[in-house]
């Protein structure tokens, strides 16, 4: 199988984000999409390795920002390459809360979302939250980063815990 088909599949990079018991998080995600219309729900799939899945699961709820070509490796490497546990994610970034208190931060963020989960699915690795929508928003006209975009110009690296790693053969 020719694994490098699958960098052909279009992805948006988001950083998706929750707080609970005092603690919050948010990650790099390509995997975040919009599943349903009537009621609008996005479906997100997260390492059961990842802080911010454990934060979802507490809070069931998560905010998600679609991230700008504005983006750059220092912003995408705090959410993408660095450990919640260890690290406050958010410091030093300009932070806003949705109406349940879900933290997301606007820096390089063209648009937002905030879901209430209402399913979700143990994919072994990952789990699969699927949530309902309670708010979204434009944030900037800037265009949205691609996960090709983030490969080709960027020239990014894909972490151990994303569902699109591939291990070097």
């Amino acid at each position: 199988m020719d694994e490098q088909a699958f960098y052909k599949v279009t992805y948006g990079l988001y950083v998706v984000s929750a707080e609970a018991d005092g603690g919050r998080s948010g990650c790099i995600v390509n995997t975040l999409q919009q599943v349903t219309a009537e009621p609008i729900r996005l479906a997100v799939t997260i390492s059961k390795e990842n802080y911010t899945c454990e934060l979802i699961e507490q809070a069931g709820r998560f905010a998600a920002v679609a991230l700008d070509q504005r983006a750059d490796l220092p912003l995408i490497g705090r959410f993408g390459f660095r450990q919640g546990r260890d690290f406050d994610k958010f410091s030093g970034l300009p932070i806003e809360r949705d109406e349940n208190g879900m933290p997301y931060s606007t820096a390089a963020a063209c648009a937002r979302y905030s879901c209430r989960v209402t399913e979700t699915v143990d994919l072994e690795t990952h789990l699969m939250f699927v949530g309902e929508a309670e708010e979204a928003e434009i944030l900037s006209e800037e265009n949205p980063l691609t996960y090709t975009y983030y490969r080709t110009v960027i020239r990014g690296k894909t972490p151990k815990n994303a569902p699109s790693y591939q291990r070097k053969v």
